[in-house]
């Protein structure tokens, strides 16, 4: 039997709701959910005692279920003889104070504030079906008359879907009236998912607007919005700012319903906010694996990923947690990413926070009752320490934090706000300055707040990093790639003069300047931000081998190769990001590999030269005429792809008849990583240049 309207406009017309009642005989029509569902919001608002007028009641039990747990001062009204006539015949013996009168609710035959609540449950919705004219002075009579009949302090209690349109149009009157407007959520998505025969993937809202004395000459307006059934209510600025508020929760009551409903939906990722603030607290990134082959115990985990390594390509890029839940052996894995600027007690505390929320995103099919696990590595959150957090008018928000490592080791990072799973700079704190990081971490939990003042620093900055330690994989195939000069082991005792494009935190012509000791470095750097943070932050510093020049990289090379006595570099290194996420590059800006720029980049460099360029580009087709670029202007060209990230390192140098064959590569870099690891170097172990070049493959 289809009860569905042709148009939506039918659901405002008397004969269509008397047929619809007529065909549907005595059973119960529950627009929205169940008294169940809905008692929490309708006892929270609703006071036994008080006056009670549901408008549109149809044969809803709602009315005969409040009633039977002492709400007994009840009166329905509805435009529908049918329904009228049916309920009053239900409910004569049973529910004698009760009672239903056939009415207009645009026309209502009451008296003046006759009413403290005016219950509503998808009547206006049913009304409200669009914006024409006629149908929105509909509805301008309807709640005309709804805030006639109510007291002074009474509440207008509207169960809706807040559809746009209908929310807009009932925030707007009632606000303009002088009323306090709230907005509750009654029921979430989980909620309705779950069922055989899911009803909406909305969630529900009650709207709960309370009739104020109007005061002459007063302005003021009242926005609520209570997420929870048992939330306090968050105070909004703006109309705007609610309906704003209300969209985010549909949408993730829609997200909600379609993971429970499909699978293998791509990538999916959602921010979870600190309810007081509405800053972001978690992030989760959702990954289904298909090939898993289902078991009770495989269907649904959680991994906390701890604090300080989001930024890790096996949690921080999509293929890597691919890669993770597929390990895992989970068909649906949820990630869960802790923010900056967040307090997080424990690991238990975490997974109470999160157990009813996650639960949402759960897969269909999961048994009832199923025990969903929280994984992570380690045990613990990570340790995460905010050192500074500022804004350059170049590069925008950006923070400087210590984070603990795999071996305990503390870490110093540069992130930029805008991209903040990539980690700009970072350095290695010496084994003392970790040591004080770690007390000052656990003074500063004690305080609640993080570090940001100078003076409480872990260390001196300056004196706190390893210099002999390059953390970056792309900085450490950089470094290696000095083996591809004529006698690289004599680099030693050798003049070498380097051009450093893009300082960052300054590790990479730093680590330059210190280990190789004839060389002078000139390094540019368009934001003057950065060499205050590299300065104060990573320990760097200008000296007679190496100058920092505040300027746009593209300027001063083109400045230099117009030069009559241009200098020339033995080494020209590229390390710049781009500031647009759209180009499909975001290392470097497409203007630094241009073909006339890339000519002035050559007329630079000393025949012998090498131009090293950090390559980050995920757009294949945009690669590939980087690629065929560079070899037009450089006929030697080198890739060394870093394994786990998107960089990718090329080696230009200018003499074909240069080439090397892999074991040559091999054999020029141990002999200079011979002569670097001479005692009182201060070389870092672990680093071995043979290794960043094995797998350098000829373009």
């Amino acid at each position: 039997m289809n009860l569905l309207p042709k148009s939506s406009k039918e659901f405002g017309s008397v004969d269509y709701w008397e047929k619809f009642f007529q065909q549907r005989g005595k059973k119960a029509f529950e627009w929205y959910g169940t008294y169940l569902e809905l008692c929490g919001v309708l006892h929270k608002y609703i006071k036994p005692r008080e006056k009670v007028l549901v408008i549109g009641c149809g044969n809803s039990e709602l009315s005969e279920q409040l009633y039977d747990v002492g709400y007994q001062d009840i009166v329905n009204i509805d435009i529908s003889e049918v329904v009228i006539k049916q309920m009053k015949e239900r409910n004569a013996g049973r529910r004698p104070q009760m009672s239903f009168l056939k009415m207009d609710m645009t026309q209502m035959e009451f008296p003046d504030a006759s009413f403290q609540v005016v219950l509503d449950k998808g009547t206006l919705d049913a009304v409200l079906t669009d914006e024409d004219e006629k149908t929105l002075q509909q509805v301008d009579r309807m709640l005309a008359e709804v805030g006639r009949v109510l007291q002074v302090g009474g509440r207008y209690l509207c169960i809706s879907l807040a559809q746009a349109h209908v929310l807009k149009k009932a925030v707007g009157h009632f606000s303009r009236e002088g009323w306090m407007v709230r907005v509750h959520q009654v029921a979430n998505s989980q909620d309705q998912v779950l069922e055989a025969e899911p009803r909406f993937s909305l969630p529900v809202f009650a709207f709960i607007m309370t009739k104020f004395r109007p005061v002459p000459g007063s302005a003021l307006q009242i926005f609520e919005l209570c997420a929870q059934e048992q939330g306090k209510p968050v105070r909004l600025e703006s109309a705007e700012r609610l309906a704003e508020a209300v969209r985010e929760r549909q949408q993730y009551a829609w997200l909600c319903s379609q993971l429970y409903r499909k699978a293998g939906l791509g990538s999916v990722s959602l921010d979870l906010c600190n309810g007081d603030t509405g800053e972001p607290r978690y992030t989760l990134h959702v990954v289904d694996s298909p090939t898993v082959k289902p078991s009770r115990d495989s269907h649904f985990a959680i991994f906390i990923i701890p604090q300080g390594r989001e930024t890790e390509w096996l949690f921080g890029m999509e293929e890597g947690r691919k890669q993770l839940a597929a390990s895992a052996g989970f068909r649906r894995l949820v990630t869960v990413a802790l923010h900056r600027g967040q307090q997080y007690e424990s690991m238990d505390s975490i997974q109470a926070e999160l157990s009813a929320r996650v639960m949402e995103l759960a897969p269909a099919g999961m048994p009832a009752q199923q025990q969903v696990p929280f994984l992570s590595v380690g045990g613990d959150i990570g340790v995460r320490t905010v050192q500074h957090q500022d804004c350059s008018p170049l590069s925008g928000d950006y923070v400087i934090e210590d984070v603990q490592g795999d071996d305990k080791r503390y870490f110093r990072r540069l992130i930029f706000l805008s991209n903040r799973n990539v980690v700009q700079s970072e350095a290695r704190l010496l084994q003392d300055a970790s040591h004080r990081a770690q007390k000052k971490r656990k003074k500063d939990r004690k305080k609640q707040q993080p570090a940001d003042n100078p003076e409480d620093l872990p260390a001196a900055p300056g004196q706190s990093i390893d210099k002999s330690y390059l953390c970056c994989e792309h900085h450490k195939a950089m470094i290696a790639g000095l083996a591809l000069l004529r006698n690289p082991e004599q680099l030693l005792e050798t003049p070498l003069s380097l051009l450093v494009v893009g300082l960052g935190g300054g590790s990479l012509p730093l680590f330059v300047h210190d280990h190789f000791p004839k060389s002078c470095v000139d390094a540019v750097e368009i934001d003057p931000c950065m060499l205050e943070v590299a300065t104060r932050w990573f320990g760097f510093s200008q000296s007679d081998r190496m100058k920092v020049h505040i300027a746009d990289g593209l300027d001063y090379v083109t400045s230099l190769a117009g030069e009559e006595a241009r200098p020339h570099y033995d080494v020209i290194m590229f390390d710049v990001d781009s500031k647009d996420p759209t180009l499909g590059m975001s290392c470097p800006p497409p203007a630094f590999v241009d073909q006339p720029f890339l000519q002035k980049v050559k007329s630079i460099l000393t025949p012998e030269g090498i131009f090293i360029l950090n390559l980050v580009c995920r757009d294949m087709g945009l690669k590939d005429s980087v690629l065929a670029g560079l070899k037009a202007v450089f006929p030697l060209l080198y890739v060394r792809r870093i394994e786990g990230e998107v960089n990718e390192i090329l080696f230009c140098q200018l003499h074909p008849e240069r080439k090397l064959a892999t074991p040559e590569l091999l054999e020029t870099a141990q002999a200079l990583e011979q002569t670097l690891r001479k005692p009182g170097k201060g070389w870092d172990d672990s680093y071995i240049l043979s290794d960043m070049l094995k797998t350098v493959q000829l373009v």
